[in-house]
């Protein structure tokens, strides 16, 4: 693949990734009140050879989907996926970008994201949403508060939720691991809702 400073880089697969290993050692970390950092850059990725041991594949580990997967293995009532934009972004690179503040999984299926940037942060965080019907916020990492109580970044709630601000259930507790009608502004919501 060439990059556009004339080089080439080697290209590999990202597949989904499946399962985290070491899951009981990180639970038993958080459950003792310590903080966990796990899972760098999206995990190392292997798979069972024939003999039956674990062997490293040439491949990349998609690291919001991994922070997504994770979050669900443990449980989290919410996951944030922070990055050095302040949210996700309805027509991104037009003359009026629209910040997206409150959305749902089907909403967010509407819009056409970059698969190098914001698409896999948006598919992780809405695979979080369905599958555990908790909350998934995309932002910068500055907003991590913010984001958790509703005045910044994108904010990603389960379909049932997606109506009235007071319907939709906050995080209880700090568990963290780490929008519906468009071009909609509420200056109380942080950001448009798509």
């Amino acid at each position: 693949m060439n990059e556009a400073t004339g080089d080439r880089r080697r290209v590999v697969p990202s597949p989904l990734l499946l399962k985290i290993l070491g899951l009981e050692p990180i639970r038993a970390l958080m459950d003792a009140g310590h903080i966990v950092i796990c899972a760098g850059g999206g995990g190392i990725p292997v798979r069972r050879a024939a003999n039956g041991q674990m062997e490293g594949v040439e491949a990349v580990i998609d690291k919001d989907r991994t922070a997504a997967l994770l979050a669900q293995n443990l449980k989290a009532d919410a996951l944030l996926l922070l990055t050095d934009v302040s949210a996700v972004f309805r027509d991104l690179g037009a003359p009026d970008p629209l910040e997206i503040g409150r959305t749902t999984p089907s909403a967010l299926d509407t819009l056409s994201l970059p698969p190098g940037s914001m698409g896999p942060k948006v598919a992780a965080a809405c695979g979080f949403v369905q599958a555990t019907g908790g909350f998934a916020g995309i932002g910068c990492l500055k907003d991590a508060p913010g984001i958790l109580t509703g005045l910044a970044g994108t904010r990603i709630y389960p379909e049932s939720a997606k109506t009235g601000r007071s319907a939709v259930p906050q995080p209880e507790s700090a568990k963290t691991s780490v929008t519906d009608q468009p071009g909609s502004v509420s200056p109380d919501d942080g950001g448009a809702m798509i």
